[in-house]
């Protein structure tokens, strides 16, 4: 059986052998959402979540937008709260935020 060393393990690890992936998406405000909210998916093996945060110095009025089906319902969100809609995995895609 081989060993690896420290200084292999470095080399694999440095060129992404063993990089982990990010259990979220971040996605391109592709809504009409302000830039200080912040919007990201998560993707499990049934369903699909959208996010979104609200980071503004205010309440916003938000929903969660989807491509090819309904929207998430509107919200009132408070600063520093998240909202998010959940879809069955398929054809659908996330495509961020929009405010309502």
């Amino acid at each position: 059986m081989r060993q690896i060393t420290r200084a292999a393990l470095t080399a694999l690890t440095l060129t992404g052998v063993f990089a982990a992936t990010p259990p979220a998406t971040a996605a391109a405000p592709a809504g009409n959402a302000p830039s200080c909210v912040a919007v990201w998916q998560t993707t499990g093996s049934i369903t699909k979540k959208g996010y979104a945060r609200n980071d503004c110095g205010h309440r916003l009025r938000l929903k969660i937008k989807w491509a090819r089906g309904t929207d998430g319902a509107c919200h009132t969100v408070n600063p520093g709260h998240t909202i998010y809609s959940q879809v069955a995995r398929g054809p659908r895609t996330f495509d961020g935020a929009d405010t309502c």
